[in-house]
């Protein structure tokens, strides 16, 4: 499903460069549900963001789904990102001034879904996620664990291939963490949905099938 070849991230410092990434081979296979770690500042998240086409490569190929994304016109990536992509950020990233609902529908109107189908779809993952009768609240209203519900939730409402999850429970309390850990294990599981996630636990780790370390750019 997604296959990095020699992907380098660097940025200028004065006449010379700041490596990020360094010469990263990687391959995730469509249904896996990957954890990777590594210590503050190894990459981790570039990688991510690199993966979630957050952020471009200074070098390399990327390959999505059998097709190289630099190779993509705009068109393309957007469909790409809006489609078969879900990112789910560890501060949340909702926005304040939209209810839960409105939150949740947010990337169904960017794909221009009828209103029908749109209300339909919220109204399934609203009653999934035992949110109903949050939909009227504004993220400001909720917990960090309710917060991070509606997060997911907008992520998948789209019906992604792929959930990106840069440290998904980073600002919850253990119980809440290890909800959100069992609802990433079930999409998984019984949707299917491909899952890389960055995590400093190891707890949430054991979650995945596969551990991929990273230290000082490189995948171990």
């Amino acid at each position: 499903m997604i296959q990095l070849r020699n992907i380098t991230k660097h940025y200028p410092v004065g006449f010379g460069k700041h490596e990020i990434l360094k010469d990263v081979d990687l391959t995730i296979h469509e249904g896996e549900f990957v954890s990777v770690m590594g210590p503050s500042g190894s990459g981790k998240s570039t990688l991510l963001h690199i993966l979630g086409l957050l952020e471009e490569p200074s070098s390399g190929e990327y390959l999505f789904q059998g097709e190289l994304v630099h190779r993509m016109n705009d068109k393309k990536r957007t469909q790409l990102h809006r489609g078969a992509i879900g990112f789910v950020f560890q501060a949340y990233h909702l926005i304040d001034e939209l209810t839960v609902y409105e939150n949740i529908e947010t990337p169904l109107l960017y794909k221009n879904m009828p209103s029908s189908e749109r209300k339909s779809k919220v109204a399934d993952i609203l009653d999934r996620f035992n949110i109903v009768a949050k939909k009227d609240l504004f993220p400001n209203q909720l917990s960090g664990g309710q917060q991070q519900l509606v997060g997911i939730a907008r992520a998948i409402v789209g019906e992604p291939a792929v959930i990106f999850a840069d440290e998904p429970t980073g600002n919850l309390h253990s119980d809440q963490a290890r909800e959100i850990m069992e609802l990433f294990a079930e999409l998984n599981k019984k949707d299917k949905i491909t899952i890389v996630q960055v995590t400093h636990s190891d707890v949430n780790a054991a979650f995945g099938n596969r551990i991929i370390r990273i230290r000082d750019g490189q995948v171990l």
